[in-house]
This record gives C-alpha cells, structure tokens and sequence, in this order.
C-alpha cells in the first residue's frame, strides 16, 4: 500500500475495520492464517478506502452520490376547486384547522421535500445512510431516522452547501455508523434502525446503483417536526457464541464470555472451552428466561408536560326545583294531558317532500297507546296463557320516518309495564352490527317485535313469506300495531298505576369500540329525574314547539323529542333523516313555518344548511330561543357553529341561541349551555396544544401554531347533579386543574346498569372517586359518561374527546376525531368521497398502531391516490407527532354504513383485521410507528423467574397453586337457599319460566330434530320416576345405569333418577357394529357401579339381548331393564328431597385410551357447586344459546348436557 502513494494510516478508519485487522494480525501471527488469505481478507476490509488511498476528490463522489433538485423533488399538486353545494360535506370541518395543516405541508415545500407520486420499494444500500449528518441550519434533515433498514432515501441528499463535509465524514467512516440507533428527539420521534456499512456495496459498481435508482421517485412517507434535531447513540452489542469475524465487537470474547488472552487465538480459545464443557449440560441451561424486556419499552419523555395544578373537587349542580308541579310520573302526565288537553298537537310526521303526513294529538296518542296497551296484555296468548308478563322486554322495530308510530308503541309498552328497547330496521340478512342486535335481544330475552305494516313489508322475507330469521338473532314473533290491528280496551279496563320507581323503563342498544352492543337501562326514577333536569335547564314551557332532527329512538332525539316533549305538552316536529339528504335547509324552512322556539340538530346539520342556504331568501331565525347542539362535546362542532352564526346572524339568529351539550347513553346529559335568560355565564372557548393534550395536560397555546385544538365549553352540569374528573386508568383518583381526565356523575338522571351484565355494570355505573389520599369524596356512586375534559372558568365543562376514540400509541394519548379532521383538512374537496374516512387502532406488539380508511372518489387515479396518502402521512406527523400503521383507500361507497349514513367504524375495523377490506390502494408504514421491536437475543446473565418456573416443573416439584373466585357470595339470597338442589330449580324453573327453551337437538344437517322446555323436561322426568318407583321397584340411593344415545331422553332420565332418590350412571351406549368390542365395557360399568337397574330406550334393548349380544356377554346377568320410550303418564306423589348437600347425586364413570375404569362420586353439593362456577366464569346467562359437541357421558361433557342448562 506505500507505494500506491498514499499511507493506509493517513486514512481515518471506523472502530470496526481497525479490530478486524488487529484481529487477522493475531491469526497470521498464531499460524492460524496463511500469509496468502491474510492479504485477501484485508483486501476486501480495504476495498471500499481504496479511492480515498488514490487520491480521489471526495467531493467528486458526492456529486455522484447527489441528485439534483429536479430528480429530487416532485412537483406539489394543485389545489382543486370545492365540490358544488350540493354535495354533503364532513362534519370535522375547520378552516383554521385546514390552514395549519396546509401551513404544515408548506414547510416540507420550503425544505424542498419530494412530493411522491406513488411508493416505491428501493431496496439498494447506501453508504451514506450508516452515518447522520450534524445539525444545521438548513432544512435537508435526516429522515432516514424514521425508515426500515436497507431502504433509499433520497430526501435529505440534496444540494446545498452543508452536504459535503458530512457526506464527506460518512465515506471515511465513524465510531457509530456500524450498527448506531437514530432517533428523532421531538415528542413522538420513533428510533429505526440504520442499516450497517458493512452491507454497502463498494466500488464504481455501488455508486452507478445508486445513481440509477435516482430516477425513480423517493419514498417520503413521513414528516419531521420543524425544529427536530437528530442524534445517534451506539447499542450495546451482546456478546454472542460463535460470532463471526470481523463483527462489531469492542472486545474480543469466549463462548464463556472471557476475554482472549493477546497470544491465543479466539478459535483456538473456543475450541478449547467447547472441549472442557460436559457433554450434557445442567439443567438450567436447557431454560433461557426470555419472557421479560423482550420488547422495547419506550421511556417517557424526562421533558414532556405534566400537571402542576391543584387537585380538583367535586362540583355540584344546581338545585332540582323540585315542587307541588312536577307530576308523579311520566304516564301521569300523559294521561293529564290526554284528557284535559285533547286536541293539542303532540307530533307531527312529514315525508320526503317537507310536506305535513299527519299530526298526532294528545287524545290520539293516549287512546291508542291505551289500545297497544291492553292488546299486549290480554289478546297475544300462547296455549292459553298470556305470551307477555309485566317487565318483559319488547323490541320496537321503525324507521327513522316514521315517529308516530314509534311514539304510540313507546307509551304502550310503559302502559303495559313491558320495557321497549328500541333497535334499527334490519334492511338485508349482512347489516353492519346486525349479530350483536341479536346478541342484544337474545341476552334480553325479546320474543315480540312491535313494527308497522309498511315496515314488515320492507323486511327480508324468508321462502316462507315470514320474516326472515337474521343471523345472530333469537326467534321473534312480530306484531303489527297499526289502527286496525289493535282491540280497544272496555271502559272499565285501566292499566296498572306506575309510579316512578326502580324498575327498568326502557333498554338503549350502545355499540362499543370494539364492537360490542349491549343494552343500557333506564329505570322510571331517572327517566323522570331527566325530563325534569332538561325541563329546567332548558326552561322548556308548554305548548312551545321543538323542531327535532336526531333520530327520535335514542340518546337526545329521545330525551327531547318523546319524553320531556310530552312531560310539557310541547310540539315536536320530526325532520326524517331521508328529507335532510334531499333538502338540508328542510329544519330552517320548518322552524321559520311553524315558528319553533326550539330545535335539536347536529353540527352536521347546521354545516348542510350552510351549503344550501345561497339563493334562499325569506328565512328567518329570530323565533328561535334555544338550538340544542346535540354532539357538542366532539370538538370539532365549533367550526361549524361559528360559521352558522356568522351565515345567519342576519337573519334573525342571536349568538347566544347556540347551546352545545354533552351526553352520553349511561350518563344521559351530562351538561348544557344555558341562554342568558336562564341564568347562563358567558360562553367561552380555550386553544389548547394537541401536543399536551396527548400527555394528558391543559395548556393553553396561540391560535397561529400548527399544532392546536380549539374547544368550546358544552354549559354548566345537569340540574341536582354532581360531576367530577377522574383519571382514566387505574384508581379513579381526582384529576388536577390542569388534567385531562374522565368525566364523571352522580345524579339520579342517569341510567342504572348495563342489562344483564353485572360484571361491568359495576366498573362503570358504581365507580368510587377518591382523593390523592385514598378517601372517597362522596357516598354516592358516580356514572363514567366516557368522555374525556376538564373543568373551565365560571364552572363549564369542556370536552375534547370520547374513551371510544382514544387510541394510546407508546405513552401518548390521541383521539379518532382529530385524525380525522386533519385528514380532511389535507384536500377536503378533492379526492374523499363524501368525506368518508375511519380511524381506529389495532394491537400489534402490546400497543396500539393507527390505521386510516377512506373512500376514494370514482375518478381518483393510483397516481392521486398515493400523493394524497403521503401528504396525509405528512400532515398528520406534523399535527399530531404520531406515524400511521396502515392508510388503506377503498372504492366509494364499499365502506360498512351506520344506520344514518355514517362509517360503522367497528365493522370496518373487523373487515380490516379478517382482510375482508379489499382496498384498492394500502400504504403500509411500520417503520414509522413500531418502535418497541423485540430486543435481539443476549446471553443470559443468571437464571430468570421464568427460568426457575420451568426448571422446578420439569424437576416434578410442585411450587404454587391456581385458585378461583369464591361461590359464597352466590348464596346470600333466600332463592339461592332454598334452591341447593338440581331437581329443586327443575320444578322452581317449570313453574316459572315454563315455556323457556332448554334444549335444541341437531342432526347431521343441521336441522332441528327436537326440542325441550322447562315444563316438558320436568314432565318426563316425572314419568321417568313413576317408572322407576313403581316398575323397578327401586328404594332410595338405588344405582341406575343410563345407556341412551345422545338426546333429551338422557337428559330427562338423569332427571328422573334424582326425583326418586336413585344414583344416575351415564353410559355410552354400545356400538351395533362392534358389540364384541363396545359391549363388554357397558357391563363392566354397570357391574362396577352396581346398578340395580339399566333405563334404555327401545332399540338398545333388542340390541342388548340380540344373538350378536349374546356371544360377547351374557345375557341373563343382566339386572333390571327397563324401557323409557312408552312409559305411562303418571306423576310421582312427591319429589325427593336429599336430606343433606352431603348425599351423593350421581357417579361420573370415564374409560381411558388404555382401558382403565375411573369414577368419581359427586354429592349434591359439588354437582350445585359445578354448576355455579362454570356460570360464574363462562357468563352463562339463561338467554343464552350453547352450541355443545361433546359427548354426555362424563366430565365437562356431561355437566354442560345435563347440568349447566337446568342448574343455571
């Protein structure tokens, strides 16, 4: 190398090469290497410092390595005119939301970032990518930091005056270009791994690689954050067995992890340790404890915001003017109204057109909810018994047009003492969330179905003419309420008088994050606590007249426009969703025509009527007191509010008319912004940083920054309500001043359990706030509303998120909704379709990875579709500091549909997880938000937890024990006490629930071969005793062998054996076509049980005293058989009753594969405590339908055939 003219030491060379060739300096030193391989190794380490050797410019191999700015940088699409007015708009709409993303974008343009047309793998090496260039001035910073290994990355290459003198130190080489982790210092960043120098290509050959791929277009698919610095810190490099030469080590170790001795070759070292090992190795060895720290766990931000307020207390609503006015209960005010006020108008339908179809007065809703009333009771009969029983559940089945009928069913069912729970039209057999509708009604227990005439028409039809059975759903009978279709009651006939007590008034479906819908209940109590809450907060009077545009089954559309409507014998009229598509200036026009004091919208509605006002003339809003804005509490309805009043101000609308709230389905309203007149303070709004918002934090920012979010307040907390903010994990403890946390009520107007599902009925509606020191702040449980705010000036609650939408991505907090709103702020015009975009997030490595889903308009190309995509990566790195997982593009209109138009974003969630999306552009981006990757494999210091564990199991020892709940507290109830026995709950079960379908039997098919109930389950084993007792003659605590197929006829012969005191024995049958085989073990059960008796049906018999029977067994020492298939209709005088829990209930016999005969004994006490435990952990409740495929003869088998479905 001297006489190449430049000395190899003048060359700066990184850590690495220079301990590879100290190290061929050892082995050629030792003898291990020939003097001809020493020279070709260290040639090749060499290679690529062999032009820097010649005396070649290093700046000539930077101009090769450098594109141009033309080949660097992609023309910046244009924006695109808006969409006519006619088309509907989103709701997350925000100008000055869309100027900051637009201003954020701008600053990738000022850096002089390409803008890809479409994403491209490039999967060639660079040298450059192993080194990070300083921190400057200029605006070329390293995004390499944030893409996978071995990826090109053309960005931060372009021409400027800084370039050279880092590119320059990356070709000479640095301690920390070999294997150093990148990370971006802004709060978010995401460290990646770069890949290695060692796998560049050298030579010529590398550098006319990389300047052909610079033709294609760079892959942007990320944004840094403007003031973002850039770091590298070295790993820490485990010392591994066997490692290959020339691996960055520091040291040179054994496979034992001793250091070399400086004369002995390492391979010489290893062979000797390898040789001094045992053949077999301890024990402990064979376990590597790799359960713990095995993924990287991102450590909070030592500088990130947190609260410094003080602690927050509890605060207390207005008094409930409780009077002499209010009335007992909701019906009693109907009822008052009904027949005092006859013709009043109540509600009022339109159609499609807007024109008037018919107006319900106060006379015709009480009579003909009278007449709904008195049919349910006393004309719908099944076998000469009433089909319904007061506190039945009833599903009300009608269309968003159609609130007169719903409203007449609704009064009928609380008349009838039945409780409504109101669902969506079922439109075909696949609707989005229709199996978790049916979840809902089977865990309710709906058999009826109330709908109208035109509604049933509409319904799928099975080939039957009958509704069609969907999927999921229990069998329902459907029952049209229209005028013709209902008796009238006689004179003397009045329902029962109901005051407002605890009982359930009516279910609300709700649909979870994940998917889930369960049914929320209301007692009478709330439900008239909360029309006394709205009536006061609202200062509703009678006879005003409410324009309603929310659908009228549920949350505010229901508090509104049917309950506290009629408390105060208001007119209500009802917008259909299908009048709002076709005229969006329909609710305008009515409140001008009908000079309503009030109106219940949405921010969507107002944002519709915005884009159709133009041309309109004659309106006015001057009559308007009072517009409840129904999503108040998503925060992105400012926009829209602020740019309504500014439309319409002149046209009669007063600012302080707009009043936000807030709600929820279990907390109902949470708060409501009250008009001057009421007594309401000022509004107020607040800006706050997104940034903080995502560590939990309030703190208010300028309104010029990109990253913001501005709130306004929803009013002041629900009349005799108290509402406090509680963190959202963890022990609800008081949030501080400045916190953001879950707010929280106690009042008596909100619901009272999940139906049916006590488990998480108590985390939510029976939460305990306590103090910083452990102490509850009040006696009385609080409600989780799931929403996520604070608590401002003058007392206002402000909300800037739901639980729903939260998605915790490493230790930060960031809400659906605002993902959205910055997606659409990047071209909200041109390429969504409609506006149709879903955010939710998916567990991947124990955290939680943000996927995007939007509708494409028909006309996008690939090419605008992936422009689009990366500037949203880019918007939303720079708003939010947070990468997206996954940005998938569908065709228009393929995305599931909400009953009101809407994303089902639960549906759309599951597709994508099963890869039923089928998306027609995807841009995944793991590289950007995956950062916990699994840590690579280090050699164990010690044995672990884990290690010992396994290590003590496989030594036979037994080192701990699994223990479950306690059933104790199951027997706290008389019922419970008095129902210790299974064939007590039989008959408890018969008497009670008679016609309840216990059993449903299969065939091959899948058609329904039988079926049982409780009345017929207890029936035949009534005959089952009389025949034991009077044929067989059996005394009590005689043994009984049970050798039946699979059926009811099993399950009713066990039944009848503990009727009568006899021990059951469960036996399978033998097969007919190896009786040599089968049949040897059915006797030697029976003889090992000592059965007196065998209870068989018809065709076992024959078979068990046939010929071929005959030569494995014989036949004579058989006891007693007896048939069950024509026994006698006869009861037994009386039950048996076991004197003690003690006394054994029946023998549980198995046969093992290799022929060994096991029974277990089990008393009366273990069978009801079996039972109890698989209800407790697998959630049986009696509603609930088990698909069972396992035999009935013994263990879990057995106990779910015959025990679990009657015991329970």
């Amino acid at each position: 190398m001297a006489e190449r003219g430049c000395p190899l030491e003048a060359v700066p060379l990184p850590a690495e090469v220079r301990e590879s060739l100290a190290e061929l300096e050892l082995e050629l030193s030792e003898g291990d290497i020939t003097q001809k391989g020493y020279e070709k190794k260290r040639g090749k380490l060499l290679a690529r410092y062999v032009p820097l050797a010649q005396g070649v410019d290093p700046s000539l191999q930077a101009e090769t390595r450098i594109p141009g700015p033309s080949q660097a940088t992609a023309p910046v699409p244009e924006q695109q005119k808006t969409r006519p007015s006619h088309a509907r708009d989103e709701r997350f709409r925000s100008d000055v939301h869309t100027e900051a993303v637009q201003a954020a974008l701008a600053k990738y343009k000022e850096r002089k970032m390409p803008m890809p047309s479409k994403r491209r793998s490039v999967l060639t090496h660079m040298a450059v990518e192993a080194y990070t260039p300083p921190d400057t001035s200029s605006a070329s910073e390293d995004e390499d930091s944030l893409q996978r290994p071995g990826r090109l990355a053309s960005a931060p290459l372009q021409s400027h005056a800084g370039v050279a003198p880092w590119l320059d130190q990356a070709v000479q080489g640095s301690p920390a270009s070999s294997a150093a982790s990148c990370t971006s210092s802004h709060p978010g960043g995401r460290p990646a791994a770069v890949p290695s120098a060692a796998a560049v290509p050298a030579g010529p050959a590398a550098l006319a690689r990389v300047a052909d791929l610079h033709s294609a277009p760079p892959d942007v698919t990320t944004g840094l954050a403007q003031n973002q610095h850039t770091y590298c810190e070295r790993p820490q490099l485990a010392s591994m067995r066997g490692a290959p030469r020339g691996g960055s080590r520091s040291v040179l170790e054994t496979a034992g992890g001793v250091p070399v001795s400086s004369r002995v070759s390492s391979k010489i070292q290893q062979l000797l340790n390898t040789l001094k090992k045992p053949k077999r190795p301890p024990l402990k060895e064979f376990f590597v404890d790799d359960l713990e720290e095995v993924l990287e766990v991102q450590q909070p931000d030592p500088g990130q915001p947190k609260p410094e307020g003080g602690q927050t207390a509890v605060l207390k609503g207005e008094l409930l003017a409780v009077g002499s006015t209010w009335p007992p209960s909701l019906l009693a005010t109907l009822q008052q109204w009904g027949t005092t006020q006859p013709k009043a108008p109540c509600l009022t339908a339109l159609d499609t057109t807007g024109k008037a179809v018919y107006t319900l007065t106060y006379g015709k809703l009480w009579s003909r909810s009278l007449k709904l009333a008195y049919t349910l009771l006393n004309k719908l009969t099944s076998k000469n018994e009433p089909l319904l029983k007061p506190g039945d559940r009833v599903a009300l089945v009608f269309p968003n047009s159609d609130p007169v009928m719903f409203t007449v069913a609704f009064y009928g069912c609380l008349l009838a003492e039945l409780v409504p729970v109101p669902i969506e039209v079922p439109l075909t057999r696949k609707d989005a969330g229709s199996q978790q509708v049916g979840f809902l009604l089977g865990s309710c227990g709906v058999a009826l179905a109330l709908t109208t005439d035109a509604c049933q028409k509409g319904l799928p039809k099975a080939q039957t003419g009958e509704v069609a059975a969907f999927k999921g759903w229990p069998p329902l009978t459907w029952l049209v309420i229209d005028g013709k279709h209902l008796t009238k009651p006689p004179k003397d006939w009045h329902p029962s008088a109901q005051d407002a007590g605890a009982g359930t008034a009516y279910i609300e479906y709700k649909t979870s994050k994940e998917g889930s819908t369960v049914g929320v209940a209301v007692s009478h109590a709330s439900l008239l606590a909360q029309c006394q809450a709205l009536t006061q907060a609202c200062g509703y009077s009678e006879a005003e007249t409410l324009t309603n545009v929310l659908d009228f089954k549920r949350d505010a559309g229901l508090w509104h426009g049917v309950l506290t409507s009629v408390m105060n014998r208001m007119h209500v009229v009802s917008i259909p969703y299908a009048l709002m598509k076709a005229n969006p200036l329909s609710w305008i026009q009515k409140v001008c025509a009908y000079k309503a004091r009030a109106a219940l919208v949405k921010s969507r509605d107002m944002h519709w009527s915005l884009l159709a006002q133009r041309g309109q003339r004659d309106i006015s809003l001057s009559s308007l007191r009072l517009l409840v804005v129904a999503d108040g509490a998503n925060p992105w309805s400012i926009s829209s509010c602020d740019a309504f009043l500014n439309v319409f101000q002149a046209r009669g609308l007063r600012p302080e008319v707009i009043c936000p709230c807030a709600s929820s389905p279990e907390a109902l309203t949470v708060a409501i912004r009250r008009p001057p007149d009421l007594g309401g303070p000022p509004p107020r709004r607040a800006v706050l940083s997104m940034s903080c918002l995502s560590h939990g934090v309030i703190r208010l920012d300028a309104e010029e920054k990109l990253s913001v979010l501005t709130v306004q307040d929803v009013g002041q907390v629900m009349p005799g309500a108290n509402v406090c903010v509680v963190k959202v994990e963890g022990t609800p403890y008081l949030c501080k001043a400045d916190e953001v946390g879950e707010i929280c009520v106690s009042s008596s107007a909100t619901a009272t359990a999940y139906y049916g599902l006590l488990g998480i009925t108590k985390n939510i509606f029976e939460t305990v706030p306590v103090t910083a020191g452990g102490t509850p702040v009040s006696d009385r449980p609080f409600t989780r509303t799931g929403l996520l705010g604070f608590i401002g000036p003058d007392n206002l609650v402000f909300v800037v998120g739901k639980l729903d939408g939260l998605m915790v991505v490493g230790v930060r907090r960031h809400n659906a909704d605002d993902i959205v709103a910055t997606a659409l702020a990047v071209e909200p015009m041109k390429f969504v379709y409609r506006g149709r975009i879903a955010v939710f997030s998916v567990t991947v490595l124990h955290d939680d990875r943000i996927v995007l889903v939007a509708e494409q308009r028909p006309d996008a190309s690939e090419e605008d579709s992936f422009q689009w995509m990366s500037r949203v990566l880019q918007a939303i790195d720079s708003i939010h500091q947070v990468g997206v997982y996954c940005l998938a593009l569908v065709p228009a209109n393929t995305l599931p549909k909400a009953p009101l138009g809407g994303i089902h974003v639960s549906e759309t969630k599951q597709r994508f997880l099963e890869g039923m999306l089928h998306p027609c552009n995807v841009l995944m981006c793991p590289h950007t938000c995956v950062t916990n990757l699994p840590k690579p494999r280090q050699k164990q210091p010690e044995v672990g937890p884990a290690s010992m564990v396994v290590g003590n199991l496989v030594a036979g020892k037994r080192i701990a024990q699994a223990s479950g709940r306690e059933l104790s507290h199951l027997e706290d109830s008389d019922q419970a006490r008095k129902l210790l026995f299974l064939p007590d709950v039989l008959r408890w079960r018969a008497s009670t629930t008679p016609e309840h379908l216990l059993f449903l039997l299969l065939s091959a098919k899948g058609t329904v071969t039988s079926t049982t109930t409780c009345i017929q389950l207890h029936k035949k084993a009534e005959r089952v005793a009389a025949a034991l007792m009077e044929k067989a003659r059996l005394t009590t605590g005689a043994h009984v062998a049970l050798v039946y197929p699979p059926g009811v006829d099993l399950i009713a012969a066990f039944y009848g054996c503990l009727y009568c005191g006899c021990v059951p024995v469960t036996v399978r049958p033998p097969h007919p076509q190896n009786l040599a085989t089968t049949l040897p073990t059915v006797k030697m059960i029976v003889e090992v049980s000592k059965s007196a008796c065998v209870l068989t049906t018809q065709a076992i018999t024959r078979l068990l005293r046939s010929k071929e029977a005959l030569a494995a067994v014989d036949v004579r020492t058989w006891p007693t058989i007896l048939d069950t298939d024509d026994i006698p209709k006869k009861k037994v005088a009386s039950i048996f009753r076991p004197p003690s829990p003690d006394v054994l209930a029946y023998l549980d016999f198995s046969v093992s594969t290799t022929g060994i005969l096991a029974g277990v004994k089990m008393s009366h006490a273990a069978t009801s405590a079996l039972c109890r435990s698989i209800k407790l952990q697998c959630e049986l409740y009696p509603s609930r339908q088990i698909a069972i495929c396992l035999d009935p003869y013994c263990g879990l088998g057995f106990a779910l055939w015959c025990l679990c479905r009657t015991g329970k």
